[in-house]
């Protein structure tokens, strides 16, 4: 079954059409709609997507808070490092990525006296570490205040530049509230101030948390899609977002953060933990009515749960009319409305 291979989910996408920058204004991104009863694509900018949506809709977005995550600094030895949180383990152990060889005990040198102890190297290429101020071991709201000061915006790697002062508000939604993501709900960048007051005087709003992981950028490496081993990322979902899951009512997931949160919540009924939901054609949603999202990486978990919408075939034909039409591709790039 062709649905299932990884390599189908493969595509050519020219340099050219990888966002540096998201569109300013915002809301002025192209946005391409699908309509699946009509099998109808609709190309229109950003600022109008409340035409194609119902009025009884119900946005939810994800306002998960990206820390700056990336640190520089040296091990002991002198050699350079990088380090890229991904997520707290507990109350004081935390999962990273370093750039620069280590062992395990490695003492990690950063600004402002801050410190990192390697634990474990895992073989998922993450490493186990504690962080110290001082003497002293750090919980992770201490760690994000250090962090603050001396960390960078922890830029996607396909994006290839350097974090600017301005992108601690263009990688950033206007939703953000909870700190804990290292990568932001993309689907959600698109959203200017206006917009959400016209959102706000016609429809109902929701929120739920996911704290997205360095994970969601992992391609698939196994052949068959079944037997990638998906990453789990820590959600929340609030009292009112539940009450709404739990009726009838008409829900856009704003965002793959969104979808996969709702659908977990959906076949597990839990309102918190650890999501490790792997949407595709062979798990499909059950509960999320219309999806938006940005157009996401060949061979990604994400490029996959487009699929778990509309299958792999009309997934691959929006793709490529939107790499012809010169759509602007991943986090910084332009929008896809699936109704």
């Amino acid at each position: 079954m062709r649905e299932l291979l990884t390599s189908s989910y493969d595509y050519y996408l020219p340099e050219k059409l990888i966002a540096k920058y998201p569109a300013e204004p915002k809301d002025s991104s192209k946005l391409l709609v699908y309509d699946r009863e009509s099998d109808k694509i609709t190309h229109a900018i950003f600022r109008d997507i409340l035409d194609f949506l119902p009025s009884d809709t119900n946005f939810i977005f994800n306002n998960t808070k990206v820390i700056k995550a990336r640190i520089f600094g040296v091990k002991q030895s002198g050699g350079k490092v990088e380090l890229l949180l991904n997520r707290a383990l507990n109350s004081n152990r935390f999962s990273v990525f370093i750039r620069g060889k280590v062992k395990v005990d490695t003492l990690l040198e950063f600004d402002l006296n801050l410190k990192a102890k390697v634990l474990e190297l895992l073989s998922d290429g993450s490493r186990v570490v504690k962080f110290y101020l001082d003497s002293k071991e750090l919980e992770f709201l201490e760690l994000t205040k250090v962090l603050d000061k001396i960390g960078h915006i922890p830029l996607p790697p396909y994006i290839d530049r350097a974090d600017e002062k301005s992108d601690e508000i263009l990688y950033q939604s206007l939703f953000a509230k909870k700190e804990g993501a290292v990568a932001a709900p993309t689907a959600s960048l698109h959203f200017t101030k206006e917009l959400k007051d016209k959102i706000e005087k016609s429809f109902n709003s929701e929120f739920l948390t996911l704290h997205v992981g360095a994970g969601t950028f992992k391609s698939v490496e196994s052949e068959n899609i079944l037997e990638h081993d998906m990453h789990s990322e820590y959600f929340e979902i609030e009292q009112s977002t539940k009450d709404i899951l739990d009726s009838d009512s008409r829900v856009l997931a704003v965002g793959t953060t969104v979808t996969r949160t709702i659908e977990y919540y959906a076949r597990e009924k839990k309102l918190s933990g650890e999501c490790n939901l792997f949407l595709n054609p062979n798990n499909r949603p059950i509960r999320v009515d219309n999806l938006l999202t940005n157009f996401h990486l060949p061979k990604s978990t994400l490029i996959m749960l487009v699929s778990s919408f509309i299958g792999l075939d009309r997934t691959k034909k929006i793709y490529q009319e939107a790499i012809e039409r010169e759509y602007r591709f991943y986090s910084y790039g332009d929008a896809m409305l699936i109704i």
